[in-house]
């Protein structure tokens, strides 16, 4: 049975375009996210693995081989096991660093152009034969359903559909680093026609050629020869090499990295992948041996490789052979397809980019996407080329690929140093990287040129080691990966590591990286915008600055240092998906200079550390300890109830409380990472000029939302503790406390108030006393005036009627004055000389007014000239009160004395009295609100506290001396006005 050339290309074009409108629906969205991300579409798409070598070339090997075969898919099963620790370490750093290829990923790891040079040649070189493989099959196999076929129209026409559909698949786009999100969904219903295909197949071979499982039985029973010779191979022959390199290949070969990890959904996917992915290989492979037993009842001729379309083709079974046709066809232009994909761009941004082409006028997307078109186009061209160069030579489908396999393998000691060895250097993977290959290419790929096999000394060499000949796989992969691996590992011991390598290995090894230092010398994302047009070309560096910002959630209005060090960052990420990491390091580096003299933000110092402490899990011992006391004192700094705002060496905020946004009306967000002078005003000035003063407390007003306001600030300076003594001390950052006085002082100012009114009932008795002598002399000397003739007795008289009213005059002013000091509220009063003589003297006579029958005298020793700094009617109080306690306290006939004198810069005076003394258990509660030692209804308890509260205003002291029965002295020190100091 046959089929006419145009059916076969017919259908396979018609299957190629179904595999098509399900990528195209899916980036469409026509087809549900539910599907399109779901885990067991990701583990269908791994499917890709099995290419036409698995689904025609498996059986030819297992005529050979035997149940040998299975160990090409149980490493892939093995690889499944090491998810945890290969696949998702690899995954985590491809998404956080947009590693699209695993030449990025290895020229991140080890930097430099060379690295992403060389694995991009040894992947290319491993790739061609399985590309030529890929080729073979597709022509061999319409030979067999048609055998009058050209050869090489078949091949050329292979390559021009897959051209075509690659282009299609993954290079329609104007920016060539889109994700193709239906390109995994495609694959996943490629890899479903294969398994299906190769089930119904195998089902039908044991239902039509034996009869059933009956009849499978009993051929084999009749033919132990067939199953003994699956066996023999099996129990004979080291499973070890194919279990090595096809585990390495299950990730590692340029497809199944791309599909894992490059394509790979956003949710996690892997821990379905770890048994859906071994269970679609398992029911593959179900069918290999059927067919091969199937294929020897019939006695079909020529090689086992094809029995898959041999066996329905020859019991006349056109739509199973169509069927098994189709199944071929996906296996192979899947595998071409997603091979092109990842080692376009790959060769793109390692071996084009590297000359100079991303630097050439025009839009660059477009550029980059032509380039990648002709790439697709001349990969398929040179695989097709090694299918020529080989189609004589090679012994059957599985050669090409374990090839491949085999060169593959090579990159296994750098992964591992990758993950896992922080010492690796680039130097040593390269070196290993070289040996391996040469021994891969001089006795696997030159032989397979050839066709003569192994050279004699490499016989002699294998021969002496003991590996079995006639199979070249186990010999090579020993030899190379073990002078890989001295290699690698002796030169990475013999150099060290680069800064920028020691870098690298704490992200890949998922140690916690350094911070970075330096901070852009670009202001603003415009000068971004500046700086990346010549280098990336305008419309590039709009669309990359764009994305970034919006990633970030930053504006356009930006100024940060520590975001603006953010942005650049995350440009060089995304950059690294589009130009590798190499090419977008020196982009990124040239356009975007950092000054590594500038210190680092301190807030991005520990937005670092708390990402580092948030991504550690599991933390114990010391680090947990550390990380609890850290959030504690944290949050004691954003929950106090005033505010706190905390600062680095630069003056950038750190921290800024809720209390102080509430204040100020800032949020944090805006306002952590920029320094002081950056704030808007009044803060900006007010905490900058505070922040770098002399002082370590200052008292300010300021006008916030219409209303002035009284606000106290503290300031504590950090300095490094390890500092040596012998050293200047180095400001390492601040804390500013800003406490809002406004409605404290209004407050303080009301009690005040109601203090002197009650004062001042207190001495109206004594006021109505002192007010009425003189008024009784006034009105006896009135009325006597109207019978004086003699002029100069009226003169005289009138004399001391006015004595008398400038005598009222006085008392009256006094009280008045003292009664409505303070009634305006909170703000600051004003400050002048207040001479202390005649303060003293007033507070003595007011005090006296309130006290007239006490019958004690109050005597001043203050001496003339002596001034202090204050408030005269602040001041006034504080006496007024201390007086009126002491001659409370004093007995009838006593008196109360007033002490000052010069100390320094300040001025002391003393009140004392001769009373009874304060108790020593209530000496240091007197001066706390509403405490009194007086009976019921004599006292407030509120003077001695707005005593020392007006004492303390003035920048002085108060303190009590008392013993019980020698008296009570209390002292105030008060600023002294110096000779030339200002008022006001």
């Amino acid at each position: 049975m046959t089929f006419e050339l145009g059916t076969l290309v017919i259908a396979s074009l018609a299957y190629l375009l179904v595999l098509f409108l399900i990528a195209y629906a899916a980036e469409r969205g026509l087809i549900p996210s539910r599907i399109t991300q779901h885990p067991l579409a990701y583990a269908l798409a791994l499917g890709v693995y099995a290419t036409s070598w698995s689904y025609f070339g498996s059986v030819g090997y297992a005529s050979q081989h035997g149940f040998r075969y299975l160990a090409i898919y149980l490493g892939a099963t093995l690889s499944c096991l090491l998810v945890p620790v290969l696949w998702r370490p690899m995954l985590e750093l491809t998404r956080r660093l947009q590693l699209t290829s695993l030449a990025d990923l290895f020229a991140f790891r080890y930097p430099g152009q060379a690295t992403g040079t060389a694995v991009t040649l040894v992947l290319l070189a491993g790739t061609l034969p399985y590309l030529a493989l890929q080729v073979r099959a597709v022509v061999e196999s319409a030979r067999v359903l048609s055998p009058s076929a050209s050869a090489t129209t078949l091949g050329l026409g292979f390559c021009a559909i897959t051209t075509v559909f690659s282009v299609l698949f993954g290079a329609r786009y104007v920016t060539p680093r889109e994700r193709h999100e239906g390109l995994a969904l495609a694959i996943a219903f490629e890899s479903l026609v294969k398994v299906v295909a190769l089930v119904l197949v195998g089902a039908w071979a044991v239902a039509s050629v034996f009869g059933g499982p009956g009849g499978l039985q009993s051929w084999l029973d009749a033919h132990p020869e067939a199953l003994r010779a699956m066996q023999q191979p099996a129990r004979e022959q080291s499973w070890a090499p194919m279990l090595v390199i096809s585990c390495a290949a299950a990730f590692l070969i340029p497809r199944q990295y791309h599909v894992a990890f490059t394509e790979s959904p956003e949710r996690d996917t892997l821990s379905t992948a770890t048994w859906a992915f071994p269970l679609l290989l398992l029911l593959m492979n179900v069918a290999v041996p059927l067919l091969l037993w199937a294929g020897l009842a019939l006695g079909l001729p020529g090689p086992a490789d094809f029995h898959m379309l041999a066996v329905p083709a020859a019991r006349g079974a056109p739509a199973l052979a169509m069927l098994a046709f189709l199944g071929g066809i996906s296996a192979s232009s899947a595998m071409v397809i997603v091979t092109t994909l990842a080692m376009a761009p790959m060769c793109l941004t390692h071996l084009v980019l590297p000359l100079g082409y991303a630097r050439s006028p025009g839009n660059l997307y477009r550029r980059l996407l032509w380039a990648r078109r002709v790439l697709i186009a001349a990969i398929i061209l040179a695989g097709y080329g090694f299918y020529l160069l080989l189609d004589k030579r090679a012994a059957g489908l599985v050669d090409l690929g374990l090839v491949a396999f085999v060169g593959v393998a090579q990159f296994i000691p750098g992964l591992l140093g990758l993950l896992f060895w922080s010492r690796a250097t680039r130097v040593g993977f390269l070196s290993g990287l070289a040996a391996g290959t040469t021994v891969w290419a001089l006795l696997l790929v030159v032989p397979l040129w050839s066709g003569h096999g192994l050279p004699p000394w490499a016989r002699s060499l294998e021969s002496l080691l003991g590996f079995a000949p006639g199979e070249p796989w186990g010999f090579v992969t020993f030899t190379s990966l073990t002078l890989n691996a001295l290699a690698f590992v002796g030169l990475s011991l013999a150099t060290r590591p680069s800064p920028e390598e020691a870098e690298a290995a704490r992200l890949c090894a998922r140690e916690a990286p350094s911070l970075a230092a330096g901070s852009v010398t670009a202001g603003s994302p415009d000068e971004f915008r500046r700086q990346l047009a010549p280098v990336l070309g305008p419309q590039a560096a709009t669309a990359e600055l764009d994305r970034a910002l919006r990633e970030l959630g930053l504006s356009e209005g930006e100024r940060r240092p520590t975001e603006l060090r953010r942005l650049r960052d995350q440009i060089e990420r995304n950059l690294s998906g589009l130009l590798g990491p190499v090419l977008a390091r020196l982009a990124v580096s040239e356009a975007l200079q950092v000054d590594s003299r500038a210190r680092t933000a301190l807030a991005e110092q520990l937005r670092f550390v708390e990402e580092r402490l948030r991504d550690a899990r599991g933390m114990t011992g010391p680090v947990r300890e550390l990380e609890a006391v850290r959030r504690y004192l944290q949050r004691i700094l954003e929950e106090l109830p005033v505010g706190a705002c905390a600062l680095g060496p630069d003056q950038d905020v750190v921290i800024w409380n809720e209390a102080l946004e509430r204040l100020s009306g800032l949020r944090s967000e805006e306002v952590r990472g920029q320094t002081l002078a950056h704030l808007p005003e009044p803060w900006g000035g007010l905490l900058a000029g505070f922040a770098s003063g002399p002082d370590a407390g200052a008292e300010t007003q300021v006008r916030l939302d219409g209303r002035e306001r009284i606000l106290r600030l503290h300031r504590s300076l950090a300095t490094p503790s390890e500092t040596p003594r012998e050293e200047p001390e180095q400001l390492q950052g601040a804390v500013l406390l800003v406490e809002d006085l406004t409605e404290r002082k209004a407050m303080d100012a009301r009690l005040a108030h109601q203090d002197r009114l009650a004062s001042v009932g207190r001495v109206a008795a004594g006021v109505a006393h002192e007010i009425g002598n003189p008024l009784t002399a006034i009105t006896s000397v009135a009325q006597n005036l109207r019978y004086e003739e003699d002029p100069e007795e009226i003169r005289e008289r009138v004399q001391l009627i006015l004595q008398q009213a400038r005598r009222i005059d006085a008392i009256v002013r006094a009280l008045v004055t003292f009664s409505h000091a303070g009634v305006t509220g909170g703000n600051n009063v004003p400050v002048t000389r207040v001479p202390l003589a005649p303060l003293l003297t007033e507070a003595a006579q007011l005090s006296r007014l309130g006290r007239k029958d006490a019958d004690v005298r109050c005597v001043s020793h203050c001496p003339e000239g002596l001034e202090v700094v204050g408030n005269t009617q602040r001041l006034e109080q504080v006496f007024v009160n201390l007086i009126t306690n002491a001659i409370d306290a004093s007995p009838r006939g006593g008196q109360v004395e007033l002490f000052a004198e010069e100390a320094g810069e300040q001025v002391r005076l003393r009140v004392v009295d001769q009373g009874h003394g304060i108790p020593p258990d209530l000496a240091q509660r007197i001066f706390e609100p509403f405490f009194t030692t007086k009976q019921p209804g004599e006292g407030t308890g509120l003077g001695l506290a707005l005593v020392s509260s007006i004492v303390r205003e003035h920048g002085g002291t108060l303190e009590v001396d008392s013993r019980p029965g020698a008296g009570t002295t209390f002292t105030v020190t008060l600023p002294r006005a110096q000779d030339q100091q200002a008022t006001g």
